[in-house]
């Protein structure tokens, strides 16, 4: 009879090894412009909008999946086949809306692990942690070949428990919790909708569907495994379990700012070190370093696919040589794309713009691309030329159609405030 000791760390490779592009997809959706979002919704209204993360995961990763699918049927990026099968408007759209939004994405992300750094090392400018941290990533990136670069962000995903901590750190009523969770409780003003429509824009984002697409391409370069029924349900597995880490993550960051912020009367969360620096003297020095923590290394996570996924997106529309397996040399403009998108998110950080404004017209340029992609991500994983037998199935249809729903929803709602209220 076999060892249950041997088998249980058996089990758990396997597991650890079904996963990859769609956990790091996931977890990178919580990067430090998320966990800001999160954190506001939790310190401005502490509990009830707990129940969003209920309704977006299963949107996120119907969408998600579908554009996993289409990497593995078809070995191209989004970018790649909307260049083949679409008008070439709609392509140049994409990228029009794309780029500063993923810009302006980076440099809020380097400015919150700057000013963090700054909170637990007050003697390091916030700009000087910021110029260090883009060096860093630069290396990373373009030194390391797609097989390690791949392993180090899938276990820097482990960072993110850090906030499944924090909440048993400092009393929390779980009854409420409860409640809250599985019975929406939604006040229909500005204000509350604004927050809703922020949570939906930073979790189903449109660069995290070129990028799952072309990691999905990249995976099977370097795996070289047989594309069947099998493999289509590992990679769907894959991608369920990136969305539910990545939602469970926002959960739980709602929940610490919704218990500790919200009931000391801290209403207000600008920017993520506002956040971490409110929970010390409430929460304690171990909340706070945690929350710090966490928002450095989601940095480091998200940074890499918001530049990676422009890269591919600009490197597809002109038919360049691209891929992180690729030496410098080999593939020049792709990484160039990668250089100028970090120095010029740096550069956001020198001319005035505030990392909350970066946030704002980021979401915006989301919000209004979101819609169309989901809809082009729709007409193609239905599209039997394309997908051949792998096109959706019924449930993939009814969820990616109620995220179009969502998204143009929310796509209106967020330019009504933003430019009509």
């Amino acid at each position: 009879m076999p060892n249950s000791d041997d088998e249980k760390p058996k089990g758990l490779r396997t597991l650890w090894n079904l996963l990859g592009p769609g956990l790091i997809t996931g977890a990178s959706d919580d990067d430090p412009s998320g966990i800001a979002t999160y954190s506001q919704a939790g310190a401005q209204y502490g509990l009830t909008t707990l129940w969003t993360a209920l309704i977006t995961f299963p949107l996120m990763a119907a969408v998600q999946e579908m554009c996993a699918r289409i990497g593995v049927v078809t070995s191209q990026g989004l970018t790649g086949i909307l260049r083949q099968t679409y008008p070439a408007p709609v392509l140049w759209l994409m990228v029009l809306f794309s780029f500063p939004a993923i810009i302006l994405n980076i440099g809020a992300d380097i400015a919150g692990m700057g000013a963090v750094t700054n909170l637990i090392f007050p003697a390091v400018s916030p700009l000087i942690a910021s110029v260090v941290f883009t060096i860093l990533l630069l290396g990373a990136i373009i030194a390391l070949p797609y097989s390690r670069f791949a392993a180090i962000l899938k276990w820097l995903c482990a960072i993110l428990l850090v906030y499944l901590v924090v909440p048993f750190l400092v009393k929390t009523d779980w009854l409420s919790v409860a409640r809250h969770t599985f019975i929406p409780a939604i006040q229909f003003n500005k204000d509350y909708v604004s927050v809703l429509v922020a949570i939906l824009g930073t979790t189903i984002s449109p660069y995290l569907f070129f990028w799952q697409a072309t990691m999905e391409v990249e995976h099977i370069k370097h795996k070289q495994v047989v594309i069947d029924k099998r493999y289509i349900k590992d990679v769907g597995f894959d991608v369920d379990m990136g969305m539910l880490f990545s939602n469970i993550v926002m959960f739980f960051i709602i929940l610490t700012t919704g218990t500790v912020l919200f009931n000391a009367g801290i209403h207000q969360i600008d920017t993520v070190e506002q956040a971490a620096k409110a929970l010390e003297p409430i929460a304690g020095p171990g909340a706070y370093y945690l929350f710090a923590i966490g928002i450095i290394g989601t940095g480091f996570l998200a940074i890499p696919v918001l530049s990676g996924s422009l890269s591919y997106i600009i490197s597809e529309t002109f038919g360049w040589q691209e891929g992180l397996d690729k030496h410098l040399r080999e593939a020049p403009a792709f990484y160039g794309v990668i250089i100028v998108s970090l120095l010029v998110g740096l550069g956001i950080n020198y001319i005035g713009i505030s990392p909350i404004q970066a946030l704002i017209w980021s979401a915006i340029l989301y919000g209004v691309t979101s819609p169309v992609i989901i809809a082009i991500v729709l007409h193609i994983s239905n599209n039997k030329a394309v997908m051949g037998k792998y096109t959706n199935g019924a449930w993939s249809n009814v969820l990616g159609g109620l995220a179009l729903l969502l998204m143009t929803a929310a796509a209106g709602f967020m330019l009504y405030f933003q430019f009509a209220a």
